[in-house]
């Protein structure tokens, strides 16, 4: 382990998920958009007012036991997040609630912040008359869901959970690609609406992926590998997604990544000199690596 600690996200899903940190993925732009983020950033602020209290000392000390108060008892909103992966390439919802409890002790001494969970793809697949391969009916998909998302509620009062609802196939560069004919994007519309109703019933916030790659009208060339899989492109919409609904979720406290402060933010006489040589630059927060902004 290494310091300081931090609470997880966790990623959990099949293929999409495991492959969401290559070919510039959903992922790695998680990763690195919540690499310095501080789920708790009143406290330095409440340190900062109990500072100027000190010719008070009665408020001063109510604002430094709130502080050790609410440390105690979530003492992960103190600290930045890891994002951490768990993808299955191949898994359908079967397979991931039998590992489930596995990926997912209920005994951990930390419990995740967030999870967001990806399953449904390879569920919708057309069945196979053997009776093998992945496909999962409707009743059961939706069963096996429910399932995961009570499990995973269930870890602790403040862990999130985020269902990504099946996001649309290009039947056609499936077949250029792979050679068969085994998903439908119809079918990927059916398991969608079901994991996003699902969601609604169960409280858990849904993120209709089947709809969003569709807005952009070149989604068959531009969102995908073999059309299913996603490229970057692909990627930049679930991404940009999740963001939006992180900001739309009434967590409290917001994981929305905006909404949290830098971790080692303060300044430094170590940080880059200005120009006039007479101060430092602080470059905390400066997002000049990124290909792109992210609200």
């Amino acid at each position: 382990m290494v310091g300081p600690g931090r609470p997880l996200f966790v990623l959990f899903g099949s293929s999409i998920v495991q492959f969401s940190y290559s070919n510039e993925g959903w992922g790695a732009i998680l990763a690195d958009i919540y690499a310095r983020k501080n789920p708790y950033h009143h406290l330095k602020m409440l340190l900062k007012i109990w500072c100027f209290c000190w010719g008070n000392l009665r408020v001063s000390y109510q604002v430094l036991n709130f502080c050790f108060d609410e440390q105690r008892r979530y003492p992960y909103l103190f600290l930045v997040a890891d994002i951490v992966l768990r993808g299955y390439s191949g898994w359908n919802s079967r397979r991931a609630l039998k590992v489930l409890a596995q990926v997912f002790p209920k005994d951990a001494v930390v419990q995740p912040s967030l999870v967001i969970v990806y399953f449904g793809g390879n569920d919708s697949m057309e069945p196979h008359p053997s009776g093998l391969g992945p496909h999962v009916p409707l009743p059961e998909y939706i069963d096996n869901m429910k399932k995961i998302a009570l499990h995973l509620k269930g870890l602790s009062d403040q862990t999130r959970v985020m269902f990504l609802s099946s996001p649309p196939v290009n039947e056609e560069q499936i077949f250029q690609t792979l050679g068969v004919r085994c998903r439908t994007n119809e079918a990927c519309r059916i398991y969608s609406e079901a994991c996003l109703k699902l969601c609604e019933e169960l409280e858990v916030k849904g993120v209709d992926l089947w709809t969003a790659l569709q807005q952009r009208d070149d989604w068959k060339t531009a969102c995908f590998t073999d059309g299913i899989h996603l490229s970057p492109e692909g990627s930049k919409l679930v991404a940009k997604e999740i963001l939006k609904a992180q900001r739309e979720a009434e967590w409290k406290p917001s994981l929305y990544w905006k909404s949290l402060p830098t971790e080692f933010e303060e300044d430094s006489f170590y940080d880059p000199v200005s120009q006039d040589g007479k101060s430092n630059i602080n470059i905390s927060e400066l997002e000049f690596s990124r290909s792109g902004r992210w609200e």
